[in-house]
């Protein structure tokens, strides 16, 4: 008899309990659910309006060797700095040479690479 009592006290402390060690998790949860689902949302319009900024209207790549400092800048992650030192090192024998003569970090390359190409003058 005494220990049916205690298994059915122990048993309504622990659910008693319960709610107050779920509740945290589960506004934890819905937390993250809110907070990433529209920031997700928000960032897929803003990727996909910036590569039709940077390339142009006929849907050519920019020539690195040309290209003015504000078309350079229409490229994510490009800024009056990265631009500058694009056009300080010109020419470019390949778009590649952006990162090895230090006008680009590796990763913004890699952002961009294939928006870009390098064409030698005739």
């Amino acid at each position: 008899m005494l220990s049916l009592r205690r298994k059915l006290l122990s048993t309504a402390l622990i659910l008693s309990f319960a709610p107050a060690f779920l509740a945290p998790q589960a506004l934890l949860a819905q937390k993250t659910t809110t907070t990433k689902t529209p920031a997700k949302a928000a960032a897929k319009p803003a990727a996909a309006a910036a590569p039709t900024a940077a390339v142009s209207p006929s849907g050519a790549k920019i020539d690195i060797n040309t290209a003015t400092a504000d078309q350079l800048k229409a490229f994510p992650g490009i800024g009056d700095a990265y631009s500058k030192r694009i056009i300080d090192n010109r020419p470019y024998s390949n778009k590649a040479q952006l990162v090895s003569k230090g006008a680009l970090p590796k990763g913004v390359y890699e952002k961009l690479k294939e928006k870009i190409i390098a064409t030698q003058p005739k």
